[in-house]
């Protein structure tokens, strides 16, 4: 049976939009990565915000407005440092423990896990505090209560998804394949920070 071209212009416009994102994270890759981060972190909030909702609705409780501030904290956090800093995580990665290197699938998820995750979830919460307009007593006392949990509920979830990311994801893609993640992981921070 004979294939026929389709024409771009015909295609789907998943496709199209699919298109449209690999030119621009090829032409603008730090920027790209950025605003999809910023997106996804915000998206990741307003799903939080809905879940306690519908949790406070069985309970019986009333349901509060949704919080934009929140969701724009989050979407600020996405694009200013999730983005940026995550790109050159990975860009990094690849030359301090390139695949020529037996021992880099061990490696590169020894150094996510150990060092990058831990940093960048303290980055989190200390971000987010000053985006609150919190003072340093608020975010001792947040510290205290939930980075620990937050930590190993990290290395719980995340390990198995960083794995495949580190290893098999096209450097490109990683940043983008971690947020998808991180619809859920901010949800759940952002219950935990609460």
């Amino acid at each position: 049976m004979p294939v026929q071209s389709v024409s771009v212009r015909d295609a789907p416009i998943h496709f199209g939009l699919l298109q449209q994102y690999l030119l621009l994270l090829k032409k603008y890759p730090i920027l790209t990565k950025s605003i999809t981060s910023g997106i996804l972190s915000a998206v990741g909030n307003l799903l939080s915000q809905i879940l306690e909702a519908r949790k406070k609705t069985k309970n019986g409780a009333r349901i509060n407005e949704i919080d934009m501030a929140g969701a724009i904290r989050y979407a600020t956090y996405g694009l200013l440092i999730t983005g940026p800093v995550s790109h050159y995580f990975y860009q990094l990665m690849e030359v301090w423990m390139p695949t020529t290197d037996p021992y880099c699938i061990v490696k590169r998820l020894l150094l996510d896990r150990l060092i990058f995750a831990p940093g960048f979830l303290l980055l989190f919460y200390f971000v987010m505090n000053i985006l609150e307009a919190k003072g340093w007593e608020h975010f001792e006392k947040k510290m205290k209560q939930s980075y620990w949990t937050a930590l190993k509920m990290n290395w719980k979830v995340w390990t198995p998804f960083q794995f495949i990311n580190v290893n098999f994801v096209p450097v490109q893609f990683r940043v983008l394949f971690a947020n998808v993640i991180a619809l859920f992981w901010y949800a759940y921070l952002a219950s935990v920070r609460k």
